[in-house]
């Protein structure tokens, strides 16, 4: 079994955003030469996300939507978590909301997703470098 480990940074100056990793996963797995195993691409910080998803502009928005009703951002006194001086207790809460990691099988040296599923980075508390850890396994 061969295993592959790279570490994609993510510079996002604005506070929120989602970023299509996709093509940047399938690189890694054609440097991996790995044919048939799993990827796995998970968020290294606790504001950050990795999801799957459709690419659409219209999901992306409703997500922004229902994260920010869910948690939002204002006013910051309605977080414990912002008493430590931090303004981001509603980034943690939107982060376990859309998931720290995703798991992709590989088949014939290809991501096996189905219709419309892309990799997306996830980012709730931008202004900072953060990095998504790739690390595939198989044969």
């Amino acid at each position: 079994m061969k295993s592959y480990r790279k570490e994609l940074w993510f510079d996002v100056p604005t506070r929120r955003a989602f970023i299509n990793i996709t093509s940047q996963i399938q690189t890694c797995l054609r440097e991996s030469g790995i044919t048939e195993g799993l990827a796995l691409v998970n968020a290294m910080h606790i504001t950050a996300s990795v999801f799957i998803n459709d690419d659409e502009s219209g999901l992306h928005h409703d997500y922004e939507v229902f994260l920010e009703r869910l948690a939002p951002h204002e006013p910051t006194t309605n977080y414990r978590h912002n008493l430590t001086g931090e303004d981001n207790g509603d980034a943690h809460i939107k982060r376990q909301l859309m998931g720290r990691e995703v798991v992709v099988a590989i088949t014939k040296g290809k991501l096996d997703f189905g219709p419309w599923e892309q990799i997306f980075y996830g980012e709730f508390d931008g202004g900072r470098r953060k990095r998504v850890l790739v690390k595939i396994i198989g044969e």
